[in-house]
């Protein structure tokens, strides 16, 4: 590597008072969190917004609950401002695995009963895809195998490749989730689009880390989660949906708004608590205000950079082996360090070192695994600082260097 290759740490992001930027969160001070990409965080504020509207509910029900429509309605104007489409398009739904459901729930086979899915997709998703192929559709799940360092080129032959007259959908991640890059799902929508198939795009990780994630993106269905790097609350994620196939759509829930068209119905859900939908505004409103979604995603990508780099480098000088990882779509705020060989070479076994590095070292950290082979996956918001990493680099670097010569010991393994 050379000197023009080296990330310098980027400043820490303040608070208008010149606090850091993690005291508008109320996380835990006695844990490292460097895992925003899993479960999110949620800022104080919003956290306040959702409380007050609690109180509001639980004070008077009987004019809580008929009038919550209207509110769910209005706010997914503003959910739809943020993320660039059209309020019409867009229903709320509790997680983008909800929507994928619900999706999965409308659809029926119309050729061969094949889904095409990949190998970086979500793990629920994929169950379920495959669930509705062999129980419903009485037909398979095709899988694109897409190398790690794949460009979009190639990405677009492995997922082409397995497109045939049987196939009856497509299922993308638009940010995959374990190995933390893009898969090009314009290029994947423009051929679905010209072949008549049907095309579902898992966007979990897109809203807020991409400024207008459906921007030149031709599907029938899209979702995404605002409680990851939107910061909502969690149990708040969008189900975007265009054309003809919007309008099987249906809630979980059959309730009084059932016969009204897509997306009205999904506004009308009995008693189920949407105010983590409505404080959302509030989430998304505090990042652009305190230092404006450009700024932020800056920061982020910066960071996570250097973060990957000091990481990096700690683990090859403890192993001597090459820690980088060549991701051919990367994106921003998120980063990859290959693990050392006997750590979280597969999904259990990274979800283990996941619960032993938060319980033993107290750092919140994302453990993932592609190919046989284990990763850590950066993941940086506005609350986090060079120290973090630094400190992790540092601190656990040497015990997870340490874990590892253990387990290859036990498998005789030098």
């Amino acid at each position: 590597m050379s000197e023009t290759d080296v990330i310098v740490a980027p400043r820490p992001l303040l608070l208008a008072d010149s606090r850091p930027a993690d005291q508008a969160w109320t996380l835990d001070p006695a844990m490292r969190h460097l895992n925003h990409g899993s479960f999110g965080a949620v800022p104080l504020v919003a956290q306040e917004r959702q409380n007050q509207l609690r109180v509001e509910m639980e004070r008077s029900p009987v004019v809580w609950f008929p009038a919550l429509p209207q509110r769910i309605a209005d706010t997914r104007v503003e959910i739809a401002d943020f993320l660039a489409v059209a309020a019409d398009d867009l229903a709320l739904v509790p997680n983008a695995s909800a929507g994928i459901s619900t999706v999965y729930a409308a659809l029926d086979r119309r050729r061969g009963g094949e889904i095409v899915v990949t190998d970086h997709g979500y793990g629920a998703v994929t169950m379920g895809a495959e669930r509705l192929a062999r129980d419903r559709w009485d037909g398979g799940v095709r899988t694109a195998r897409v190398p790690l360092d794949a460009d979009e080129e190639q990405a677009c032959e492995a997922v082409f490749a397995e497109l045939s007259e049987a196939t009856d959908l497509i299922v993308v991640d638009q940010i995959t989730s374990a190995t933390a890059r893009r898969l090009p799902v314009e290029r994947i929508g423009a051929e679905a689009r010209r072949r008549g198939i049907p095309l579902l795009v898992d966007g979990a990780h897109a809203p807020g880390l991409l400024p207008a994630p459906l921007s030149g993106l031709t599907c029938d269905f899209w979702v995404g989660n605002l409680h990851k790097w939107g910061c909502a609350p969690r149990g708040t994620a969008a189900l975007v949906a265009r054309g003809p196939l919007r309008e099987r759509l249906y809630p979980p829930i059959d309730s009084w708004g059932a016969e009204d068209p897509y997306p009205d119905r999904f506004d009308q859900q009995g008693t189920v608590d949407a105010t983590c939908y409505l404080a959302a505004p509030t989430a998304f409103g505090f990042i652009e205000h305190t230092w404006g979604w450009r700024r932020a995603r800056r920061y982020m990508d910066h960071l996570a950079g250097y973060a990957a780099q000091v990481i990096g480098a700690a683990f090859t000088e403890l192993t001597g082996a090459d820690s980088s990882v060549d991701v051919g779509m990367p994106v921003p705020g998120m980063r990859l360090v290959r693990l050392p060989e006997g750590l979280g070479a597969t999904r259990v076994e990274a979800d283990a070192l996941r619960d032993r590095v938060a319980g033993e070292l107290g750092v919140e950290a994302a453990f993932t695994s592609f190919g046989g082979i284990g990763y850590l996956r950066v993941s940086a918001h506005v609350y986090n600082t060079a120290a973090d990493y630094e400190y992790f680099a540092e601190t656990c670097v040497p015990v997870l260097a340490e874990w590892a010569r253990a387990v290859r010991g036990r498998h005789g393994a030098p």
